[in-house]
């Protein structure tokens, strides 16, 4: 399906049932929790209980993530996919069967009982969720297949939330009889559809269960970190999570005290819960086309300086009380400043779409199949921290001191538009340490941006040539000097390229150049230290499973022609091979790039002129990788090169 829209998942078996599953099982958690609080004031209960149980709620459904995710991570991988999501199914139809009696009975232990059960059951379907993905998905579809469960999950949540808001005043008295059939209902619906996703292998059929929870989730957590990358990416993901708790538990108590709301009526704060959840599905789906259908991490920094930008602006856009209130939506849609509070609201959505898509898909990208199910479980345990630090934090932030055997501590006691200031400069302070720790976020977004100001950029086959995993070597035509930076645009890993040392040295480029862990060399006769340091850490960085990149011409072409290739290729491979290593070989060929302002075809003068095109198509073209590049020699790969490459110089 090349070329084709994400939407166009939503109309295969592959894809589809699997997706309504989870759209499912998100609605009715949520028609579930939302049901319990009407419940609530359906009985009457006074302000003191009905406060108990919706603090004791949050807390019976997350509790299980962390006593059970590496139980679930390590089920998830030893069991064939589609059988567990099954399992997982049925068990939300026995566990709603108790929440309906619940109701029935009116019996609030009941419902936190079935609670509980339900965050087990979230618990044990989460790590299958995110991990089936690669496994039903191809690499250029992956990012397009996050961005769709992002966008489903969080309408299903805001749905879920206004359906059980509402369940109880539809049905008048009928409405524990509604609720409960409500819930059964879903249950059976996702069960049933379950039925229809494709079998899906498991990751790692031979796993041993450990099921002790406590050592296996050490393990998992060492698991989920042993990657740079991936461990930024998770800890990123668990941001988003306590980033979207601070910000939608304030939003009830924001909407009457700072938006105008009607007091004790809920109206407005769905409308603003809405705006950040449609943002949000916005934003997720939104990432394939800004990406380019690969997994683009340039976008990440994006969605981090987004986010604090609009939290900024919506501090400064309501910082006190609102000069009217008993609004209703349309009464606070009739001035500009609540036009200003949507865009913000819809914004800081949109924006954290754009953060957390990529990131899962690097995730599932980066991280081997046999563990990702585990990782994910990792991944899960470090969320619900995360959320549960982020709402006492919420709440503590609020508060002007805290007493404890009589001794007062004193506390910040800041209002919510406050909160939410404090919020975009954590925020911004946050993605720029992960930034600084982890380069390659801020290399991708530098690369993304100058190569699709410059260019339209059409990669083909890239991401099928390029292995997942462990290490290869790039070779490929050298036209300009931005050829490093179209080709790290194109391959969704990084790549440690070979330059000329000239090249690297270029002024606003060397900054992108050292972060990306590019390696200089200089010719023999011109400096031989620098060109045998070169080979040492191109092995070494070969022998560590990354991917390097490789000019074989050793210049950029004068005339806009291919020119031998040198032999320095074969002593790459010749070194690896000689050390007990097989390192696979890609071809690529860039297209297009000779009437480039950065070629040679202009003089130095001519290069500083105007460009002849702006935004050039451009191609990069991937040949079939060859598995064991030792066998292969400098004119063979030359030949392939001229051949992917064609008449588009």
């Amino acid at each position: 399906m090349s070329g084709q829209s994400q939407f166009a998942l939503l109309r295969q078996r592959r894809f589809l049932p699997y997706f309504t599953v989870q759209a499912l099982g998100a609605f009715n958690d949520n028609v579930y929790r939302q049901s319990i609080i009407a419940l609530l004031f359906f009985l009457g209960v006074s302000g003191a209980e009905r406060t108990l149980y919706t603090n004791l709620a949050p807390a019976l459904f997350i509790l299980p993530y962390f006593l059970f995710s590496a139980i679930a991570g390590q089920i998830a991988e030893k069991v064939e996919k589609q059988k567990l999501i099954v399992i997982t199914t049925t068990m939300e139809i026995v566990i709603m069967s108790v929440a309906a009696a619940g109701f029935l009975l009116e019996n609030m232990p009941v419902l936190l009982v079935a609670l509980f059960l339900t965050g087990t059951q979230s618990t044990l379907f989460g790590p299958v969720k995110y991990s089936i993905l690669p496994s039903v998905l191809r690499p250029e579809e992956l990012t397009g297949g996050n961005g769709l469960v992002e966008m489903g999950t969080s309408i299903s949540i805001l749905a879920g939330m206004i359906y059980g808001g509402l369940v109880f005043k539809l049905a008048g008295s009928y409405g524990p009889e509604a609720a409960a059939a409500s819930v059964i209902v879903l249950a059976v619906a996702g069960n049933v559809v379950a039925r229809m996703i494709p079998k899906v292998d498991a990751g790692a059929p031979e796993l041993k269960v450990n099921w002790n929870p406590i050592p296996e989730s050490r393990a998992i957590m060492r698991l989920a970190k042993r990657q740079l990358a991936v461990r930024n990416a998770i800890l990123g993901v668990s941001w988003f999570w306590f980033v979207g708790t601070v910000l939608t538990a304030q939003l009830p108590t924001y909407a009457e005290l700072h938006l105008g709301g009607v007091a004790n009526d809920t109206a407005l704060y769905i409308f603003a819960l809405a705006l950040f959840s449609i943002g949000v599905g916005v934003g997720s789906l939104l990432c394939e086309k800004l990406s380019g259908r690969s997994v683009e991490i340039g976008l990440v920094p994006i969605g981090a300086f987004g986010i604090t930008a609009f939290l900024l602006d919506l501090y400064f856009a309501r910082p006190g009380a609102p000069p009217e209130t008993g609004l209703t939506i349309a009464q606070f849609l009739d001035n500009r400043a609540g036009w200003r509070i949507v865009i913000d609201l819809t914004g800081i959505g949109m924006f954290t779409g754009f953060f957390v898509v990529p990131l899962f898909a690097l995730i599932q990208s980066r991280t081997p199949k046999s563990e990702l199910s585990r990782v994910i479980a990792g991944l899960n345990i470090q969320n619900s921290l995360f959320i549960v630090t982020a709402a006492i934090l919420g709440v503590l932030l609020q508060m002007d001191g805290l007493a404890f055997g009589g001794v007062r501590v004193p506390l910040p006691g800041l209002s919510i538009p406050q909160v939410f200031l404090a919020l975009a400069i954590a925020n911004g302070l946050i993605a720029l340490w992960i930034f600084t720790i982890v380069p390659e976020f801020l290399m991708r977004f530098a690369s993304m941006l100058l190569v699709r100001v410059l260019y339209r950029l059409r990669p083909r086959d890239v991401e099928s040539a390029v292995p997942a995993d462990g290490p290869a070597l790039i070779v490929c035509n050298h036209v300009s000097y931005m050829d490093a930076l179209i080709l790290s645009a194109a391959i969704p890993r990084p790549v440690r390229f070979v330059m000329y040392y000239r090249i690297f040295n270029v002024p606003g480029l060397r900054w992108i150049f050292r972060h990306a862990k590019a390696i200089p060399i200089a010719g023999a006769k011109e400096d031989p230290e620098l060109m045998q340091r070169a080979f040492d850490a191109v092995d070494a960085a070969l022998a560590e499973g990354e991917l390097v990149g490789i000019f074989p011409e050793g210049k950029l072409t004068r005339d806009g022609e291919i020119t031998a290739f040198k032999s320095g290729v074969e002593r790459i491979l010749e070194r690896a091979a000689a050390r007990g290593q097989r390192v696979p070989v890609v071809p690529m060929a860039l297209r297009g790039m000779w009437s480039s302002m950065w070629s040679h075809r202009d003089s130095r003068m001519g290069r500083m002129r105007v460009p002849r095109r702006a935004r050039a198509q451009i191609e990069v073209v991937a040949g079939p990788r060859i598995e064991d590049g030792a066998s292969i020699d400098a004119g063979t790969l030359e030949a392939q090169v001229r051949l992917l490459r064609g008449d588009a110089a």
